[in-house]
């Protein structure tokens, strides 16, 4: 590169970023270090085989082991603040957050808007997301509809979670931590050879905090976390050609949950949490998973078996979520109400591929895929008798008045199941045909748990216990995207692709509460995408650039409703919304050591049909931000023989988000900053940290509360708190 090019290159990326002195997000220092000349190149298997990133037509953002430690990424919240167009909303509990990719959005008890594999191995339950992220070696984002290849629920794209592999040599870490809430963290790996064939790696993770946000009326924090994470890996090669890889993992969360205000804008963020229940929220969920792989020359035949449990239970105030002597119903009855929780799913899976050699200039992949789930969840109200906890109630209601008000219980068996395939085929040297389809089954049923003295007031002869409803979902979905590379560096692709997720069951009996479009049945979603993208390095690969453009076409969109009547999370459909945005990545080497990064998305969402009111016609969508923006700079230099240092911070810019179809309420735009520093030294590092470094005060959710009581009209809405600034620092030790 001549002269006259690098003061180009330092001109156009210095303006990008002279609206702030922050370092590059997580994903940066991988793909610079991709692009600049010399430096390694990033793999990823976004079509499951292992090819360039700049190669793949598909819009994909790759975290590799390097940058998961210089960007501290530890859960999925990390991770998705650098990705654009991406958000996450984490409420209410443990097992309670949901993402939104490209104006495709989640909600509470509903299906995920992106199919998640760890490993290989597809997650089954949206409760098990919110997980720490230990021991990891990369993650890749993948977004569009992946369904064909990544499985059920993958709609809105695809997130790939690998966790570092069993070594063939002994190696070690650990890590320990201390944090503003106060509270510690100890993580530590162990990995190496039993034998000649079989390897191992143990990880463990445990992290205690007092919290961050006041409860003023108990004088405590709202929201302590307790998480003992565990996970242990067997990699067993014992000839050419095979191996088979078991994994163990376990999880146990303990903190606090339903910490709500009451208010009327979503902007609204001065009032104290107040709840006179502390409540409970526990969590724990466990993982075994066999991966087996036969490979010869004809191909490699892949077989995945997954065991998975999980059980949480959360307890706290109910509506208005102050304490006893000033709340709604004490004032208007002489007494509270207090509400509980309880979910327990249990889940196994088997997917058998076959995958042909990657090298041949036709390429394929089929499969098979089958999911048993058996799911019991339960809710209810319980009169606050003011002693500061709430009973624990799982499958078995209290006596009804004593202290139970209302009780809704529900079991549901699930089978769904796929026959899916892909073939890929070089027309020329330069342009490649990719098509995939995939057929979804979910069989559902579910039957009602409720004791019969608890179909009160509107619910009297709704139902009845052990009365029994099945309903069935199936979807073809397509996917055919072209590829053509003009060059070595760079790459135009454009596709259409179908997404596709199950239908469910609200619990018996909201339906004859009277919400708005609410019934006990919700139905399946399908979202057709259009896209168009572009790939290149520039500057004698010194600059990379990302361009995607988008329209989607979705029927059956979520939205959620909570009743306090039945103490149930509701889901609805909107009947058609559509989507259309751009994503623009910029990644550049602005001189030895130091790196810059900016990745813009836009989402235009709009209502053009809506069951649950015609007025929604015309308005945004749920959940969806108008824009995102994340920026960042990172420099690092070696101080000494031995020993470095870097900084780097990370800005994300969050647009106006609306939460519900009417759009009554838009939260403004958010600005989040976070701040590291480090010194490394061979087998030792040192990190200081701080997130949202400005204390940016905001609410991560608003939900409409109940209209009519006591008084009609957005007067009585959830907005429930997000995370204040935080501030730590990290030591870690390699052996």
């Amino acid at each position: 590169m001549n002269g006259i090019e690098g003061r180009l290159l330092l001109a156009g990326v210095g303006a990008l970023l002279c609206v702030t002195t922050t370092d590059v997000p997580a994903q940066a220092e991988s793909a610079i270090r991709r692009v600049a000349p010399g430096l390694e190149e990033v793999v990823v298997t976004a079509r499951k085989r292992d090819e360039s990133s700049l190669d793949v037509p598909v819009a994909v953002n790759v975290f590799t082991a390097a940058d998961i430690e210089a960007a501290g990424i530890e859960r999925p919240q990390d991770f998705i603040d650098l990705t654009p167009n991406m958000s996450l909303v984490q409420t209410q509990n443990q097992g309670t957050s949901f993402v939104t990719v490209r104006g495709i959005s989640q909600a509470r008890n509903s299906e995920p808007s992106v199919a998640v594999l760890i490993d290989g191995v597809l997650m089954v339950n949206p409760s098990q997301f919110n997980q720490e992220l230990v021991d990891i070696e990369s993650i890749q984002v993948l977004k569009g509809p992946q369904g064909a290849l990544y499985g059920r629920n993958a709609i809105g794209g695809a997130i790939l979670v690998n966790t570092r592999m069993p070594t063939d040599t002994f190696e070690s870490s650990v890590t320990l931590g201390y944090d503003s809430g106060p509270g510690y963290k100890g993580r530590a790996s162990v990995s190496g050879p039993l034998t000649d064939t079989l390897k191992y790696r143990a990880v463990v993770s445990y992290l205690d905090t007092d919290g961050y946000i006041d409860n003023e009326f108990l004088g405590e924090e709202a929201d302590p976390f307790r998480d003992l994470s565990g996970r242990l890996r067997f990699v067993w090669e014992p000839f050419a050609g095979f191996s088979a890889d078991l994994r163990l993992n376990g999880s146990q969360v303990k903190t606090q949950a339903l910490y709500f205000n009451i208010t009327e804008s979503v902007n609204d963020t001065s009032l104290p949490v107040r709840v006179n229940n502390a409540g409970v929220n526990e969590r724990d969920m466990y993982n075994a998973s066999l991966k087996l792989d036969f490979a010869n020359d004809a191909g490699t035949f892949t077989s995945i078996t997954s065991y998975d449990t999980l059980e949480e239970i959360l307890t706290g105030d109910q509506f208005n979520f102050l304490p006893i002597e000033e709340s709604v119903l004490f004032d208007q009855f002489g007494a509270d109400q207090a509400q509980h929780q309880f979910l327990d799913v249990k889940a196994l899976s088997q997917e058998l591929r076959f995958t042909s050699p990657g090298e041949r200039r036709v390429r394929w992949i089929a499969g098979v895929y089958g999911i048993w789930t058996d799911r019991f969840i339960s809710t209810g109200n319980v009169f606050d008798l003011g002693t500061g906890s709430v009973p624990e109630v799982r499958r078995t209601p209290l006596p009804l008045f004593n202290p139970q008000f209302t009780f809704l219980a529900d079991s549901q068996e699930n089978f769904a199941w796929a026959v899916f395939g892909n073939v890929d085929v070089d027309l020329t040297e330069q342009l490649e045909m990719s098509m995939a389809l995939r057929y979804d089954r979910d069989e559902r049923e579910n039957t009602t748990e409720t004791p019969n003295e608890f179909f009160q007031g509107p619910l009297v002869g709704v139902a009845t216990q052990g009365e029994v409803r099945k309903h069935t979902w199936d979807e073809w979905q397509p996917k055919v995207t072209l590829r053509y590379k003009p060059s070595a560096d760079s790459t135009l692709y454009a596709g259409f692709s179908r997404g596709f997720r199950s239908g469910g069951f609200n619990q018996t009996g909201v339906g004859a509460a009277g919400i708005a479009g609410i019934d006990d049945l919700f139905d399946a979603e399908t979202a057709d995408t259009y896209e168009l993208g572009a790939k290149a390095e520039l500057f004698d690969r010194r600059l990379a650039v990302n361009l995607g453009l988008y329209h989607t076409r979705a029927e059956g969109s979520y939205y959620f409703v909570f009743d306090p009547v039945t103490s149930t999370q509701n889901l609805g459909n909107l009947d058609r919304v559509e989507y259309q945005g751009a994503e623009l990545e910029l990644r550049g080497r602005l001189g030895e050591g130091l790196d810059a990064w900016l990745g813009a998305g836009y989402t235009d969402s709009e209502i053009k049909a809506s069951r649950r009111d015609p007025n929604d016609v015309g308005n945004q969508a749920p959940l969806v931000s108008e824009y995102s923006v994340n920026l960042g700079l990172q420099y690092r230099r070696e101080l000494m023989a031995g020993l470095s240092g870097f900084v780097r911070s990370d800005v994300e810019l969050i647009g106006p988000t609306w939460f519900y179809p009417d759009n009554f309420t838009e939260r403004d735009p958010v600005e989040l900053v976070n701040l590291r520093l480090g010194l490394e030294g061979g087998a030792w590092s040192a990190v200081a940290w701080v997130r949202n470094l400005t204390d940016e005060k905001y609410n991560a959710e608003w939900s409409p509360g109940p209209q009519f009581f006591p008084n009609p009209g957005y007067t009585n809405n959830f907005v429930f708190k997000a995370l204040p600034r935080r501030w730590g620092f990290d030591l870690t030790y390699r052996f």
